[in-house]
């Protein structure tokens, strides 16, 4: 009997290690269920990095792995490099292989990253504002099957921040202006606005807490740690004319007035904290691990804090709260500020290397003066369109990280775009990174992408990719905020430097050699059209060719203009715009790149009318005026522009015809007034707070080929 009871106890820990792999056979029958079973996981003892084995053994798939993490990036793994399947923001290739793939030697997978982050603030807005949980399902198992084990997940702060200022004695309506809408989470957490969008409806909060309640649940069963938002001083401004606090009055961020920052060495914040913390941990549990949150984030006032005192005083509150957590940073501007830092415990904090694509602060900071960091790419601004990434940069610069004597510091990778809609490359290999410690030469991993981006070889896709790598996907140095912008979406002037106030029309790249190889790329269009992937890329691909040339006769158009030459200012007009219409055309080939989609996941997002009417108003701001109502702080109107059909015809043709009207009224000599744009665009979204009327679309290959023979 003793015997027995012995036996029972040793294997009593496999038999739970093994149940930790049920979220991931989960993850398989949703999104591969021709091979669930077909793959047996089994445990592996691991005191090292997290690493995951694949063998072939007795027709079966053996997925051995140190964790549930672990055991989901060799799903992947092995969908990519043996059955060229794949999961994107932009399309899947999944459908099933028969007989599935063998490994005949045992292939290793061991992870180079002890943290593989996600997500940007910007991204919850520009990318995830109406997401429902089977949107969020989806974009969590697209995580774990990436490596993802550490992510931002700030959907039901909401909650936490009603229940805070009930505690200290704010009414209803004095929350609901604290509170912003739904598509502007990201900058009210940050410190940037408040109100904007709002009120929130209580029902809206309520299904945002229990979303966020079922997020850090499935995380959890997938081996992704939640990073919640911390308290580190954000109050509403109304709070000072409520107490007599040291309180900071943090001016303004653009139009909007900014929360303010209550000081977090007077003796009201740890009081606040508290309270914040409590609730917090009766929403979303005791055991979170890591907050996130960033004082006087672009351009907040520090005037009369001790940034010292105060660093320590925000890491004292979560730790009293969450022992052993982690507080992560961003590494933006002069973000985090130094003197901040020399008040930390550096053992409990985490630096992301926002912007890695272009900075190298990590280096220049010396590890942010010994401060474990991640390294990070921002890599999309706005979720403006456009193809871009600097793909060897990512690979050289990690690798050349890990050679420097700060690689000590350098604790793992993170994905932070503003929006993840695009550029699919760019996520699959930054987070790949985290798993290879070769030094990867991107001209033979693009032809491995293309492959499993596609479900099978194509000579004419592969020599496509090596030209996008080339060009679009290059690593030139030099400062730029996301891809070059199209013209089409730009506010009607006649010198046009940027369509985004942050952003530029440069194009960095030959755009005769991206034309060559988008050509290149549309001839695998009869083997491969009928793969979502590949449509959707070559939509994409073509649309970039068409806002290229857009430019060119934009020029044309303004030099005709400046000429006087009213026939050739006609000729180009006439041009643009039936470009812009072409652009609608080849858009409407697919849902993915449709306005009606976005605008009907806003209003199923809603569970009453008042908060679908909400949603798409917010919607609706963001991508065109963004939101500011001053006409002297104009700033943000085009920064989350999209080139989706709908929009195309709907919205920028007809600003742009007003504009040309204008024009052509000077050159015939007709003393017109120009157009109130900024008045235009508002009473636009007032007037289109409803689902479009649809198109049929035409062959994708009839537009294409009229656009390629321009």
């Amino acid at each position: 009997m003793r015997k027995l009871t012995v036996l029972l106890l040793l294997f009593l820990p496999i038999q739970l290690f093994a149940q930790a792999f049920e979220p991931v056979k989960a993850l398989i029958k949703r999104r591969a269920p021709w091979l669930s079973d077909h793959v047996i996981f089994k445990p592996l003892k691991n005191a090292g990095p997290e690493i995951v084995e694949l063998q072939t053994v007795k027709n079966k798939l053996v997925i051995s792995a140190s964790g549930t993490n672990a055991a989901a990036v060799g799903v992947n793994w092995y969908l990519k490099y043996y059955c060229h399947r794949s999961m994107s923001h932009m399309g899947d290739n999944l459908l099933p292989v028969f007989p599935i793939p063998v490994v005949g030697k045992k292939a290793t997978v061991r992870a180079e990253a002890k943290y593989r982050y996600a997500l940007n603030y910007c991204t919850y807005n520009y990318t995830m504002s109406f997401y429902s949980w089977p949107d969020w399902e989806r974009e969590l198992d697209w995580m774990a099957l990436n490596g993802v084990n550490t992510m931002l997940t700030v959907e039901g702060m909401e909650a936490v921040w009603q229940n805070t200022l009930r505690k200290t004695g704010y009414t209803e309506d004095e929350i609901n202006k604290f509170i912003v809408g739904p598509a502007y989470t990201a900058w009210w957490l940050m410190g940037n606005i408040e109100g904007w969008g709002g009120p929130m409806p209580q029902s809206q909060i309520d299904n945002r807490k229990l979303i966020q309640q079922k997020m850090i649940k499935r995380m959890r069963e997938l081996g992704i740690e939640p990073v919640l938002q911390g308290f580190y001083g954000m109050v509403p401004s109304s709070l000072k004319s409520k107490s007599k606090a040291h309180i900071i009055d943090q001016g303004t961020w653009g139009a909007f007035k900014r929360p303010d920052i209550l000081d977090p060495t007077d003796p009201e914040f740890s009081r606040m904290a508290g309270i914040y913390y409590s609730e917090m941990r009766k929403l979303y549990g005791k055991d979170i691990r890591f907050f996130a949150g960033d004082p006087f984030h672009e351009g907040g006032k520090t005037d009369g804090i001790d940034l010292k005192k105060a660093g320590a005083a925000i890491q004292a509150s979560m730790q009293n709260y969450y022992p052993g957590s982690t507080w992560v940073l961003q590494g933006w501007q002069d973000n985090p500020k130094q003197a901040m830092l020399d008040g930390l415990d550096k053992s409990k904090v985490l630096v992301q290397e926002l912007f890695g694509e272009f900075t190298n602060n990590w280096e220049k900071r010396k590890a942010y003066d010994n401060t474990p960091f991640i390294w990070c790419s921002v890599n999309n601004f706005g979720e403006r369109p456009g193809v871009y990434g600097k793909l060897q940069r990512f690979a050289d610069e990690i690798y050349r990280a890990r050679k420097t004597p700060y690689s000590n510091y350098l604790k793992g990778v993170g994905i932070m775009p503003e929006g993840i809609n695009n550029n699919p490359p760019d996520y699959d290999l930054m987070l790949e990174l985290g798993w290879r410690p070769e030094h990867v030469d991107t001209k033979k991993w693009i032809n491995d992408y293309a492959k499993y981006r596609y479900g099978v070889s194509n000579q004419h896709a592969s020599d496509a990719w090596q030209g996008f790598l080339q060009t679009i996907y290059q690593s030139l140095p030099g400062y730029q905020e996301g891809a070059g912008e199209s013209i089409f979406c730009a506010r009607p002037a006649l010198k046009i430097k940027s369509i985004s106030s942050w952003g530029t029309l440069v194009r960095n790249y030959d755009t005769v050699q991206f034309e060559k190889a988008v050509r290149e790329f549309a001839k695998a269009s009869p083997a491969l059209i009928n793969s979502a992937t590949y449509k959707i890329d070559l939509i994409n691909m073509v649309r970039q060719v068409l806002a290229n040339k857009g430019t060119l006769v934009f020029n044309d158009l303004v030099t005709a203009y400046n000429k006087k030459d009213l026939q050739a200012f006609n000729a180009a007009a006439t041009k643009f715009l039936h470009m812009i219409k072409l652009t609608d055309e080849l858009l409407n080939t697919d849902q993915y790149f449709r306005l009606n989609t976005y605008l009907k996941q806003s209003i199923d997002n809603g569970n009453t009318p008042e908060e679908k009417a909400n949603n798409l108003k917010n919607l609706l701001m963001q991508i065109t005026y963004w939101g500011e109502n001053v006409r002297t702080e104009d700033n943000l109107h085009e920064y989350a522009y999209k080139e989706w059909a709908g929009l195309m015809d709907g919205y920028y043709q007809p600003r742009w015809e007003m504009y040309f009207d204008y024009l052509r009224g000077n050159l015939q000599g007709k003393n017109a007034q120009e157009p109130d744009y900024f008045t235009w665009e508002r009473n636009w979204v007032e007037q289109n707070q409803k689902l479009h009327p649809e198109k049929s679309p035409k062959p994708l290959q009839d537009v294409v080929a009229e656009i390629l023979s321009i």
